[in-house]
């Protein structure tokens, strides 16, 4: 192996799955019993982490809408606002609001779709529509 597939530690560069970072982020922020602070959520991952990588991770969240932070001293503490399943949704969204043609984006996702999700979607969609507003 050589050096270019090296990282600074040694070990082979392992190159993450596309989120998998926010969602370890996500997990620790979920998992604490209040807000914490970049520190705090850096200690929890234990995984090495720069504290800017921390810091990056967050910030990509809460343009997301996936965490809010507010002001402790001079410091941020950082809640979660949405979990997994919120933080795919939130990407499903901005993945939609890029398209011109929402209708055919949304036509072909629906068809694409395996029976049974197919089933699950109409479902949900029945189940708002059923519920009334306010």
């Amino acid at each position: 192996m050589s050096e270019a597939d090296e990282g600074r530690s040694g070990r082979p560069n392992a190159r993450r799955a596309q989120g998998e970072l926010e969602s370890e982020v996500l997990a620790a922020l979920r998992s604490a019993a209040r807000p914490v602070t970049a520190a705090e959520v850096q200690e929890r991952l234990g995984r090495g982490l720069a504290y800017t990588t921390v810091i990056t991770i967050l910030t990509r969240l809460r343009a997301k809408g996936a965490v809010t932070r507010r002001r402790a001293g001079r410091a941020f503490e950082w809640t979660a606002v949405a979990d997994q399943a919120g933080l795919a949704a939130l990407r499903l969204r901005r993945l939609l609001d890029a398209e011109a043609d929402r209708e055919a984006v949304l036509a072909r996702f629906v068809t694409a779709l395996p029976p049974d999700d197919e089933q699950l979607l109409r479902g949900l969609l029945a189940r708002d529509l059923d519920e009334p507003e306010g």
